[in-house]
């Protein structure tokens, strides 16, 4: 209500006079919630999918590896520029009318990019790729929450949120297997029938019910400030750990290009009377809170995403796809707990709720902290079968008590921005991690390598043992250089763990800065 309240004098036209459609009922619904969850899928999947092809792809494209990446990025910083406008775009064209184009558009651009033929090419679409799904995510949520009746609103959000978690882990899963087995463009090809299926769904039901739209005028130099604050920020996030950081003088250049920008942009739309981004939504506790919950959290899980496949490839010697075995149990008790948790949302203390997910992932992460070289199979899944139990108790609760206050007008706005934060969260999140555990690992290296010298007994003894085996000198030292490389990833491995279980623990203390307001089936309904 606050939101509402601070809003009202920066907008000329209420949209919450208009009418209220009476929800959908039986295979209807049914259809619009499969439609809404598949292509909300496809799109997250989409972030993730190239990332273990971009081997194959820059092969078949005769380029670099580095140059490859240019697939990621390039959707990413697209993408992290379109989401922000969802509020804006849905107010001018109507929320399902935008979300059906949308989709269209994605499948259009992904089955350009799997015909592309070389590198520009394949860039140039996935940038449009990015573009166009900025939408997606945001007002599928919506839809479901404004078409669904107050009583069953819960566990539509509980099959929304699955999408949200378990899309970036099946990404990998299906990019290694089809670019083990198939030509690479099948990453792109999949998504056309998924993508014609839901936007057609959604435009047959929803044709008749979309919401009111309105003439509002585009805020030229907001969208201006914040396509090249945002582009730089996410461009820099994407491609610093190539360069360098900021021992590049380009990087350096996209950081203070990112600075200057956000920081005129912020000042903008506080001032101006139709800014294209609402960031008068702050002012209520519980988006402001919610929102810090939500990206941290986000940025703290991707971390450990990103780190532990890395960790189990590059030091204890799996495939891309055993490493993808060893991370799909998280996604088990999430599809067991998430419907159940969603339907009982209105029943729940939501705080409780937040705070034993934190707690749990937190001791998680401590558990990780007592992984070896030695580790088998089991010891890496079990941790991941617990995760899944804190990730379906964070998502779900934080998400109701962020929005809980939020009216069916600034819906739209409110979960593109949210949506945004989150992304750019995970994105920082994979950045950092990456980074920081490297970083680490290299420090350790150090000092284990102080160790090794013809002074200490014990190096003596084992290069004598090893050349005693057979081993020349050279192959000896080979053999210490390559147990002191896993070593120094194993203690960085645990090292990075120790700080992620601080951040979740950290964040338990914030959950209960909210208010939680009584709710009718999810806290969305107002």
């Amino acid at each position: 209500m606050q939101a509402q309240a601070a809003s009202k004098g920066k907008q000329s036209v209420n949209l919450a006079a208009a009418p209220t459609q009476a929800p959908l009922k039986g295979p209807a619904l049914a259809l619009l919630t499969i439609a809404a969850a598949l292509s909300t899928f496809m799109e997250i999947l989409d972030i993730t999918i190239a990332n273990v092809s971009i081997p194959n792809i820059a092969g078949a494209l005769g380029v670099s590896t580095s140059q490859g990446t240019w697939i990621i990025s390039a959707y990413s910083v697209a993408a992290a520029i379109a989401v922000p406008l969802t509020g804006w775009m849905a107010r001018r064209v109507g929320e399902a009318k935008l979300f059906v184009m949308s989709v269209l558009a994605f499948t259009l651009m992904s089955a350009l990019a799997a015909f592309a033929v070389n590198l520009p090419m394949l860039v140039g679409f996935r940038l449009l790729q990015g573009l166009v799904s900025g939408p997606m995510v945001p007002l599928s949520q919506t839809l479901l929450v404004r078409n669904f009746p107050p009583e069953k609103r819960g566990a539509a959000m509980g099959l929304w949120a699955m999408t949200i978690i378990l899309a970036p882990i099946c990404g990998p899963l299906l990019g290694g297997y089809i670019s083990d087995n198939f030509h690479w463009s099948w990453i792109f090809l999949i998504n056309i029938p998924i993508g014609l299926f839901g936007g057609t769904a959604i435009w047959f039901l929803m044709r008749d019910r979309d919401s009111p739209t309105v003439k509002m005028p585009l805020d030229v130099p907001g969208l201006v400030l914040m396509v090249v604050g945002i582009g730089s920020l996410q461009l820099m996030l994407e491609i610093g750990k190539d360069y360098d950081w900021f021992a590049s003088s380009f990087i350096v250049a996209l950081g203070v290009t990112a600075v200057v920008s956000i920081t005129f942009f912020i000042a903008w739309v506080l001032t101006s009377s139709q800014p294209i981004v609402d960031l008068q939504l702050f002012r209520d506790i519980n988006f402001r809170y919610g929102v810090i919950l939500l990206s941290v959290g986000f940025m703290t899980y991707f971390g450990s995403v990103v780190v532990f496949p890395l960790w189990l490839q590059g030091v204890m010697g799996y495939t891309s796809a055993q490493a993808g075995m060893a991370m799909a149990p998280i996604g088990f008790f999430m599809l067991i707990l998430s419907p159940i948790i969603g339907k009982n949302i209105a029943k729940l203390n939501l705080r409780l709720l937040a705070t034993f997910a934190f707690i749990l992932m937190g001791l998680v992460s401590l558990w990780n902290t007592t992984m070896s070289l030695e580790a088998g199979f089991w010891n890496i899944v079990n941790p991941r079968l617990v995760q899944g139990i804190g990730l379906a108790c964070f998502f779900m609760p934080v998400q109701t008590l962020m929005l809980s206050n939020i009216t069916p007008d600034h819906m739209a706005a409110a979960s593109g921005l949210s949506n945004f934060l989150r992304t750019l969260g995970a994105a920082m999140g994979t950045a950092i991690s990456v980074t920081m555990w490297e970083h680490m690992a290299s420090a350790h290296h150090s000092r284990l390598t102080e160790n090794v010298s013809h002074f200490s007994a014990a190096s003596n003894d084992y290069l004598g043992a090893l050349q005693t085996s057979g081993l020349s000198l050279s192959q000896t030292y080979a053999v210490v250089e390559r147990m002191i490389d896993s070593q120094s990833y194993m203690l960085a491995t645990n090292q990075f763990f120790l700080y992620s279980a601080v951040a979740f623990f950290l964040l338990t203390g914030l959950v209960w800065l909210t208010r939680p307001a009584k709710v009718s089936g999810v806290a969305m309904d107002h």
